[in-house]
């Protein structure tokens, strides 16, 4: 069989008459005449089959591809995947794309719709882990954080802090939460008697 990949009395192999041809195709024609015909056969294709057909063909595809690899395959090929990416484009170009996709998906689903996935999320969290380990690791990032920066950096962020919040709000507000903490800490106190 390797013979018939061979030029045999100046015969062409399959793989340089198929290479040949492929070269010929791709000079005569450009990239819109692919992309249109590509456009074609895949409407075609979509309007012959339903959904639960590409689902199949789908999972049975992925589960081949599964069974022959293993995880230190995917994850070479991701990682080799993201550095090409990551060397092609800048991270403007990622922020922006971000930005579209967030935008995207925010229009679809609404605001009501990400409220109630995230309280979802954070309860199956919560009733996974329990009270002391967001203690924990609380005190661990408080303490991480408490040993990297000095005084002067909480005091200079905090003044940012205080002034972005003072710009926003007006005397109303700042009286409306005094008297809110004011109610809440006399109720406190009456309840501790």
């Amino acid at each position: 069989m390797a013979n018939n990949n061979k030029r045999r009395n100046n015969k062409m192999s399959v793989e340089e008459a198929g290479q040949k041809g492929g070269n010929t195709v791709s000079n005569k024609y450009d990239k819109d005449h692919f992309q249109e015909i590509g456009q074609k056969g895949g409407n075609t294709v979509s309007d012959k089959y339903d959904k639960d057909h590409f689902q199949e063909i789908g999972q049975k595809g992925g589960n081949t591809v599964s069974d022959k690899y293993d995880k230190e395959h995917f994850q070479e090929i991701g990682q080799k995947g993201g550095n090409t990416v990551s060397d092609k484009y800048d991270k403007d170009h990622f922020q922006e794309i971000g930005q579209k996709g967030g935008n995207t998906v925010s229009d679809k689903y609404g605001q009501d719709h990400f409220q109630e996935i995230g309280q979802k999320g954070g309860k199956t969290v919560s009733d996974k882990y329990g009270q002391d380990h967001f203690q924990e690791i609380g005190q661990k990032g408080g303490n991480t954080v408490s040993d990297k920066y000095d005084k002067d950096h909480f005091q200079e962020i905090g003044q940012k802090g205080g002034k972005t919040t003072s710009d926003k709000y007006d005397r109303e507000f700042y009286e409306e939460i005094g008297q809110k903490g004011g109610n809440s800490r006399s109720r406190n106190n009456n309840n501790n008697k």
